[in-house]
């Protein structure tokens, strides 16, 4: 389904290469390998705002959070023990060689989607996305519902497409929906599942990418 889909899981020791159990990051021991992921995010994008660059670093690590467990959700009805400190990040590489999770474990049913992902990685992750930042909690979790729509829409189209799996394509939006009804979520815009194409959403807040040079604005801006 592409590369957002996927998880490093080979034998090896991720700390001597670099990778930072996610844990870390959001208690604290690791705070320093965010802030740099931020700094970096600046640098690519040419915005001397740190705010900008910390809205846009959490939400292309909430996407990938989403992606590695809905994707397997709604294909199996399982998806990857996320929890604890068993997922790994290095703030240094770019999709998909930053996340590492030991290919052993239990998978979790998908009914679990919402305390691994949701309440397990992206509060903690706001959090320390705003302790780093002060960007405010109201744009990420509007950053955090874009995310997951937009991960929806990836699977969906290829669900239709070249994955032949139209039942798939259902449940990964039934899935979306409850978790956007969730309340960190649902103030945070709408989903529209009715259209005639893939899943559209509109967002209540902006992730700041329009201040990015030649930015533009997103196709589920409030700004629009």
């Amino acid at each position: 389904m592409g590369p957002f889909f996927t998880l490093r899981t080979k034998p090896g020791t991720p700390r001597a290469e670099g990778f930072v159990p996610l844990a870390a990051v959001y208690e604290g021991a690791a705070r320093e390998a965010l802030a740099g992921r931020v700094a970096e995010v600046g640098r690519r994008l040419g915005t001397g705002e740190r705010r900008v660059a910390a809205s846009l670093a959490h939400q292309g690590l909430a996407a990938r959070l989403w992606s590695v467990a809905l994707g397997p959700a709604a294909l199996t009805g399982h998806l990857p023990d996320l929890t604890g400190g068993r997922l790994w990040w290095h703030p240094d590489r770019a999709v998909p060689d930053e996340l590492w999770l030991p290919a052993t474990g239990e998978r979790l049913p998908a009914d679990r989607l919402g305390e691994a992902v949701l309440h397990g990685h992206l509060v903690p992750l706001t959090e320390a996305v705003c302790a780093v930042s002060g960007v405010s909690a109201g744009l990420l979790w509007g950053n955090a519902a874009s995310a997951l729509a937009g991960t929806l829409r990836v699977l969906h189209t290829w669900c239709l497409g070249e994955g032949g799996q139209p039942g798939t394509a259902a449940r990964a939006a039934g899935l979306t929906a409850a978790l956007l009804a969730d309340p960190l979520l649902r103030d945070a815009g709408t989903l529209d599942l009715a259209g005639p194409t893939s899943p559209a959403y509109t967002r209540r807040s902006c992730c700041l990418y329009y201040r990015v040079p030649g930015g533009g604005l997103c196709g589920d801006c409030a700004l629009r």
